[in-house]
């Protein structure tokens, strides 16, 4: 009896799952998962990343026993195992979603490719959020992603499961996959389940204080959605989150103003979402080298190992940052805004490339997305070449968002004794203070004045060379955002608020929600 298998890979659901539903219909499935010991080795892989994914892998197994099947867990490497399998028990065809990941995976499923090919085994490849594969042009983009969006979710036919030829294998411990040990005691934990609960609380509750509760690291863990690592590992497929959020403001009373404009502003951050993915997709290099290749040598060469080291441990010197390092590395997450200031810090006053940061700030991030991180690791690094220089200085973060230090107090205990007057530059403190308080926080790695204006003067000379300005051109025709059709979609969903389910929300123009690229 012939069957197919369905590669699940960073879908970890059942629901809105094209893949299954289009394996389903041709006949029996297996349903594999390969735990791949090559990527786990990668630089941006980390600990909790994997126990994430142990956990919805666990909830997935439960929700295929209910309808009398099994998820297939095995370790090795997917060509291989591949391989095996069709030698054992061939199959018809393999079906999976499309994947925009890092350049590990990249490359393992040109391999896979190549395999298929070879073997003459058909590969069915489709979408699973609004991101085109092969894109040619951004131009109208914003309507494949709309199509994609209002499309039917995939409905599975009734599941008939072709049995494993060899037992399932007990995933390995992190430490065998040689994954640093460190596991974020208060992250998120994975599964559907633990999805639908998050947003069934968002849209019902926690969308109200969103637009003007997200950019503080103190209101944020509860403001912020909280679906960014469901979405990430595919707990949720990004269609149903927009469906779900689109109906939510459709049945809103007029006097939810405050909700209304949450979701609008949250749904503008799922479009966003795509946008920024995207990128990747259409040019995977932007992860390891300048989308602005008039940029290469900036900071390549003077990389400063005692300052990365410093910002690792939390020992810049600045509170706020110091106090955000400590918040991840508890929680797995922070908020968008202190997520730019990291970079921007690490950036400008420290002046480190963006690559190592970008790989160590991966395996600090739960909801670590490829697409987005990198996309963003270069655009508040200043190496796009067609973005607003943004520069975060965290002394004025930290009087903006945490006015009377309840942040950095939480996450430095030291700081707990010294006055508001001090809190944000505690350096400054009198010795005769310092003394009585028993601190002694140390002086910041850099002066922040003197070397962000020093990083300032280097991007901005940069930019005005003829060479590096006439190259912008050619990067806003693949990456730019074509704000004007963004602009339109606005127009036309402005007229009717409460809009049906079937049709976008205006995007907001909120704070912190413009995010350019």
């Amino acid at each position: 009896m012939g069957y197919r298998v369905v590669w699940f890979k960073r879908d970890l659901r059942l629901a809105d799952h094209e893949a299954l539903a289009s394996a389903a219909r041709h006949g029996p499935v297996l349903c594999l998962y390969v735990v791949e010991p090559s990527l786990w080795a990668q630089p941006d892989a980390a600990t909790q990343h994997y126990h994430f994914i142990r956990e919805s892998l666990a909830d997935l197994q439960r929700a295929l026993r209910r309808l009398g099947g099994q998820l297939w867990t095995v370790v090795g490497e997917v060509v291989d195992i591949l391989e095996r399998l069709h030698r054992q028990a061939p199959f018809d065809a393999l079906h999976s979603h499309e994947e925009t990941g890092n350049a590990h995976t990249y490359a393992r499923d040109l391999a896979v490719g190549r395999w298929c090919r070879q073997q003459g085994v058909a590969w069915h490849e489709t979408p699973c959020s609004g991101v085109v594969r092969r894109l040619r042009q951004r131009d109208g983009w914003h309507k494949l992603w709309e199509a994609r969006m209002t499309a039917p979710q995939a409905e599975c036919p009734p599941l008939r499961f072709f049995p494993p030829p060899w037992p399932a294998e007990p995933l390995p411990t992190p430490e065998a996959l040689g994954l640093d040990p460190w596991d974020p005691p208060r992250r998120q934990r994975g599964g559907r389940s633990r999805a639908m609960d998050t947003l069934q609380d968002f849209l019902e509750l926690r969308c109200a204080d969103y637009r003007g509760g997200i950019s503080s690291p103190l209101t944020a863990p509860s403001t912020c959605s909280r679906l960014s690592a469901y979405l990430a590992y595919g707990c949720l497929s990004l269609r149903e989150v927009v469906q779900a959020t689109r109906a939510t403001l459709a049945a809103l009373p007029p006097q939810a103003r405050r909700s209304r404009q949450g979701l609008q502003a949250f749904h503008s951050r799922l479009y966003w979402h795509c946008h920024f993915i995207q990128k990747l997709e259409s040019e995977p290099e932007l992860e390891w080298r300048n989308v602005h290749r008039g940029y290469d040598g900036l900071r390549e060469h003077e990389w400063r190992a005692e300052r990365f080291e410093a910002l690792q441990a939390g020992r810049t010197g600045w509170p706020m940052v110091d106090a955000c390092v400590a918040m991840l590395r508890e929680t797995g997450w922070l908020n968008f805004r202190m997520r730019a200031m990291l970079v921007s810090v690490a950036a400008y006053p420290l002046w480190l490339h963006w690559r190592e940061v970008g790989h160590w700030l991966a395996r600090q991030f739960l909801d670590y997305e490829p697409g987005i991180h990198w996309s963003q690791m270069q655009m508040q690094s200043g190496t796009t070449g067609i973005n607003t220089t943004r520069v975060y200085n965290p002394i004025k973060q930290a009087r903006d968002h945490d006015p009377h230090g309840q942040f950095v107090r939480q996450w430095l205990p030291a700081m707990q004794r010294v006055p508001d007057g001090w809190l944000f530059e505690p350096w400054r403190m009198p010795p005769d203070l310092k003394s009585r308080l028993g601190v002694d926080w140390p002086q910041p790695l850099v002066d922040l004045e003197v070397a962000t204006r020093d990083a300032k003067r280097r991007i901005h000379a940069l930019r005005t060379q003829p060479a590096v300005r006439q190259a912008r051109a050619s990067i806003v025709e693949r990456h730019g955002s074509r704000r004007g059709l963004q602009k339109a979609a606005a127009r036309t969903a402005a007229g009717n608020e409460a809009a049906a389910p079937h049709r976008a929300p205006p995007p907001s123009t909120g704070q912190q929600l413009t995010l350019d690229f």
